[in-house]
C-alpha cells in the first residue's frame, strides 16, 4: 500500500527550503483529506450494501476508488457487490486488483475464487483457496471452502476420464421398453408414445398439483424432442403471416407458476397462438423440471408453432452451480440429467421473424461482419465456448455508450448502439430482441428502440421485485407490444433449493 506520509526525495526546484517544507506539509494534508473522504465514501457504500442496494454500493465504492485507488479493501468490497449483481467479470477484475495491491489481503482471494467459480473456472478458484489455507492453516472456513472446491475439481477430472462412455448417446444406453408403468400411476400418459393435447393439459395440471410425470414418459419426451431439435438449423426462420399474433418470452428460470400465468394472460400455445421462448428455462427457480418438460411437450405438440432458443443456462457448468442438475437428480436420475445436457446441446441458437426481427438470448458480436448465414453455420452440438459467435449469442449484453467493452459477466462482449445499427444494416433487419437481464418492468428498449430486452421471470429469485413481460407482434405490423405482469404465488420451495453447496461461497 502506498505511504502518503512519505516525503519527496527532492525539492521543488525553487531553492527555498522553507517553501519546500511547507509544500510537503500541504501534500501530506491533502493526502490525509483524500483518505478521510475515501473512507467516508466506503462507509456510505457499506450502508447501501447492508440494505442490499448493490448498485448504489457499487457507485460509492467506485467513488472511493477514484479518490484513493491504493486501498485493496475498496476493490474487494466492490468485487463482492459485483458478485451479488452477477457481474462476475467485473468482480474478477476487482478481486485481482485488490490482490495486486495487497497480496496479504485474504478476502480478495475469496472474492476472486468466487468469481472464478461462477464462471466455471474451478481450478483457478482452487488455487486461491489453497493459498489461503497455506497462509492461514487454522482457518476452518478456508479449509472447508478448499475442500468443497477440490471435490468438484476431482469430480470434473473423473467425469473427463470416463468420457468415452459419455460419447455414446443416451438413447443407446437407455432401455425404455423395460421401464414399467406402475398400476397405481394416475398421471399424464402418452398416447401411442406420442404427445397429445390431452397429455399436455394433464401434465400442466399435474405439475400445478405438485405431482410428477412418470420417468418413462419423461425419457420418451426428451428423446423425441432431441431428435426434433437435431433436425433444425442453428438459426431458425419463422414466418408470421397477415394479422396473426406471435409472442416472444424471455427468461423463465424455473418459475413454473409464473409460466402458467403467462398462458393465462396470453392464451395457451396453439397453431393459432404461436410462441418463442428465448432461453434460460431452468436454474435458479426450483421448478425447473416442471418448466422444461412443459415447454418440451409443447414443442412436440406444435413443432412448427412453438419455438425454443438456447440460453447461457442451458449448459453443464451453469446447471451444476445454479440448481437444475441437482433438481433433476433429486426428482429423477443422473442419467436423465445427462440426457438433458444432450438435448440442450441441440437447441437452436437464434430465430429470425419475417426476415426482419433477430431474436437471441444474449446479444451481438465482437465483429461487425457477422451475417445470418454465419449463424446458420455454427456447429452448436457442444458446451458453449468462451469466445466466438455461439458464445456471444448466449452471453453478450448491450451498453448505452458506443463501441464495445469487456463484458461485465466475464464472458461475451458489451455492445453499443452503433454496433447494433451496423448489424441491422448489414443483415437488412429492423431490430433485435434479446433476454438475459432482469428489467424492472420486464422489458427495456435500448439503442433507439433497436435492441429490446424481454425478461419473463417476475420477482426473480423471490427477491428482485421486478415485473415479468412478454412481447407480441403481428405479421403485417412488426411493432412490438409489451405486456408486464406481477409474480404469482408458488408452493413454499425456495429458489436455489437444489443449487450446488459451492454457491454459498458467493
Amino acid at each position: 500500500m502506498a505511504d502518503y506520509n512519505q516525503k519527496p526525495e527532492t525539492l521543488d526546484g525553487s531553492g527555498d527550503i522553507t517553501n519546500s517544507i511547507e509544500n510537503v506539509g500541504s501534500q501530506e494534508c491533502d493526502s490525509d483529506e483524500r483518505k478521510k473522504r475515501a473512507e467516508e465514501l466506503k462507509e456510505k457504500a457499506n450502508s447501501f450494501f447492508k440494505k442490499e442496494d448493490y448498485n448504489q454500493a457499487i457507485t460509492y465504492y467506485s467513488e472511493a476508488i477514484e479518490v484513493d485507488p491504493s486501498v485493496a479493501a475498496y476493490y474487494s468490497n466492490r468485487s463482492l457487490a459485483y458478485l451479488k449483481t452477477e457481474c462476475f467479470g467485473y468482480a474478477l477484475k476487482d478481486a485481482g486488483q485488490a490482490v495486486s495491491i495487497d497480496r496479504g489481503y485474504i478476502k480478495a482471494y475469496y472474492r476472486r475464487a468466487s468469481a472464478n467459480m461462477a464462471l466455471g473456472k474451478f481450478k483457478l478458484a482452487l488455487k486461491d483457496f489453497e493459498m489461503v489455507t497455506k497462509v492461514r492453516p487454522n482457518d476452518k472456513d478456508a479449509k472447508m471452502k478448499f475442500s468443497e472446491c477440490n471435490k468438484i475439481v476431482k469430480m470434473i477430472a473423473f467425469e473427463k476420464a470416463i468420457s468415452s462412455e459419455d460419447d455414446v448417446p443416451m438413447e443407446q444406453r437407455l432401455d425404455i421398453e423395460s421401464m414399467v408403468i406402475e398400476d397405481d400411476y394416475a398421471g399424464p400418459a402418452l398416447e401411442d408414445d406420442q404427445v397429445t393435447l390431452t397429455f399436455v393439459k394433464d401434465l400442466m395440471q399435474t405439475y400445478k398439483d405438485q405431482k410428477r410425470l412418470h420417468r418413462k414418459y419423461a425419457y420418451q419426451v426428451l428423446l423425441q424432442v432431441k431428435k426434433l431439435f437435431q433436425s433444425q438449423p442453428s438459426l431458425v426462420d419463422i414466418t408470421v403471416s397477415g394479422s396473426n399474433k406471435f409472442t416472444v418470452c424471455g427468461d423463465i428460470h424455473g418459475q413454473f407458476y409464473d409460466l402458467m400465468n403467462i398462458f393465462s394472460l396470453n392464451g395457451e400455445p396453439s397453431e393459432d397462438n404461436p410462441y418463442l421462448f428465448n432461453g434460460d428455462f431452468v436454474d435458479r427457480g426450483s421448478f425447473s423440471v416442471e418448466c422444461i418438460m412443459t415447454l418440451f411437450s409443447l414443442k412436440l405438440l406444435y413443432p412448427n408453432h412453438f419455438f425454443m432458443a438456447r440460453g447461457n443456462h442451458e449448459s453443464v457448468t451453469m446447471n451444476q452451480m445454479y440448481g437444475f442438475d441437482g433438481e433433476v437428480k433429486s426428482k429423477y436420475t443422473s442419467q436423465m440429467a445427462q440426457l438433458f445436457t444432450e438435448v440442450f446441446n441441440w437447441l437452436p441458437l437464434a430465430h429470425c421473424i419475417n426476415n426482419k426481427i433477430m431474436v437471441m438470448h444474449g446479444g451481438l458480436f465482437s465483429e461487425d461482419t457477422v451475417s445470418l448465414d454465419d449463424i446458420r453455420k455454427v456447429e452448436r452440438n457442444r458446451q458453449p465456448p468462451e469466445t466466438g459467435i455461439m458464445c456471444e449469442l448466449l452471453w453478450s449484453d448491450p451498453q448505452p455508450q458506443p463501441g464495445r467493452s469487456t463484458s461485465k459477466r466475464g464472458v461475451g462482449v458489451q455492445f453499443g448502439p452503433d454496433v447494433t445499427k451496423k448489424f441491422l444494416q448489414y443483415n437488412n433487419l429492423d431490430y433485435v430482441i434479446r433476454s438475459h437481464e432482469v428489467k424492472n418492468d420486464g422489458y427495456e428498449m435500448a439503442h433507439d428502440g433497436k435492441c429490446i430486452t424481454v425478461f419473463s421471470a417476475p420477482n426473480y429469485c423471490d427477491t428482485m421485485g421486478n415485473k415479468g413481460a412478454f412481447i407480441t407482434v403481428q405479421g403485417n405490423d412488426l411493432t412490438p407490444k409489451f405486456t408486464s405482469y406481477e409474480a404469482v404465488p408458488h408452493p413454499n420451495v425456495k429458489p436455489m433449493a437444489y443449487a450446488s453447496p459451492l454457491f454459498n461461497l458467493f
